[in-house]
């Protein structure tokens, strides 16, 4: 059963700019190491931090929350299996959402282009 779902789009200019304004300050709070690890591996990280950004807020916005007290940014984790297709992965304040609401799945589909990145999330389970 569909219990949520969000849909984002982030600009990646904003990325680039907050990661050459702010650098390893806006990563920290943002992105977990597994997802600054792999976005700097990438020939255009901001394409990847915006993508992953956009993920966040789109699972926010499926939860019904936004970003804030309930579910914080390094709450969700967006990881990528070896078929190359995005997977989602909650801790915290995001695991206990999900296990209050009936959430087994978060299902995540990321897309960028050179100027934006954009995310659609579904919150699945049973109620």
């Amino acid at each position: 059963m569909t219990l949520g779902i969000g849909i984002d789009i982030v600009e990646t200019a904003r990325i680039r700019d907050s990661l050459e304004k702010f650098g390893d300050r806006f990563l920290n709070r943002c992105f977990l190491p597994g997802e600054i690890t792999y976005c700097r591996s990438m020939r255009f990280p901001e394409l990847h931090f915006a993508a992953r950004f956009a993920a966040k807020e789109a699972i926010s916005k499926a939860f019904g929350t936004g970003i804030g007290k309930q579910l914080g940014w390094r709450d969700m984790e967006i990881r990528k299996r070896d078929s190359g297709a995005p997977f989602v992965r909650l801790h915290g304040k995001g695991s206990e959402l999900a296990q209050m609401r009936g959430v087994t799945e978060v299902l995540v589909s990321l897309s960028h282009c050179r100027d934006y990145a954009a995310a659609n999330a579904v919150l699945v389970g049973a109620r």
